[in-house]
């Protein structure tokens, strides 16, 4: 695995427990404004007006209707950036079996396995998050860094592409796939 794939996956991490911060009243990822945010997000050419409008919609998805849910995702969302793995994975595992169709909350406990490397478990919580929630764009790019560090470069180029279809905006999932891409040929030859 060459060095944008760690770097980038920290900037992952990262950019998960900032967006912690963005939460909104009364959404998920049933919410409907979503439509319109995803038709905006793929007509335009602004990056800054792409970044509001992503920032937008993982407020919506970090967002339930439910206090106690918003509760433990605030309590995990601060362990995780406290480095806390154990306290997160105990927050989003109690999220998950009370609010099990909030795809947020599958995400969420997903980057914790993979931060702790289950990549197993990252897998099975990100294919949970995906059927509840197909554009899921962070969880497809997610899924992408878990299986390169699996050492699945075909699958792992599958998902930064698949990620990159719902959110064509994504510098880390456009940098990973193409150094992706470069191994892959190279490995041709």
């Amino acid at each position: 695995m060459t060095a944008v794939l760690p770097r980038l996956s920290s900037l992952f991490a990262a950019a998960l427990l900032l967006l912690g911060g963005a939460l909104s009243a009364g959404a998920d990822q049933g919410d409907p404004r979503l439509d319109a945010l995803f038709d905006r997000l793929h007509a335009t050419p602004d990056p800054v007006e792409a970044n509001d409008i992503e920032g937008t919609i993982w407020g919506i998805w970090m967002t339930s209707d439910d206090d106690k849910v918003n509760g433990l995702m605030q309590i995990g969302v601060n362990a995780m950036g406290g480095e806390d793995y154990a306290g997160a994975l105990r927050a989003f595992t109690r999220m998950v079996e009370i609010a099990p169709g909030f795809a947020e909350g599958w995400n969420k406990r997903a980057t914790v396995f993979y931060l702790v490397g289950d990549y197993a478990a990252s897998i099975a919580d990100i294919d949970r998050t995906l059927a509840l929630e197909p554009r899921h764009f962070g969880a497809l790019s997610g899924l992408g860094l878990v299986r390169s560090a699996l050492d699945d470069e075909e699958a792992a180029l599958a998902a930064f592409e698949k990620a990159l279809a719902v959110n064509p905006h994504m510098p880390g999932a456009r940098a990973n796939a193409e150094e992706i891409r470069r191994r892959l040929k190279g490995r041709a030859i």
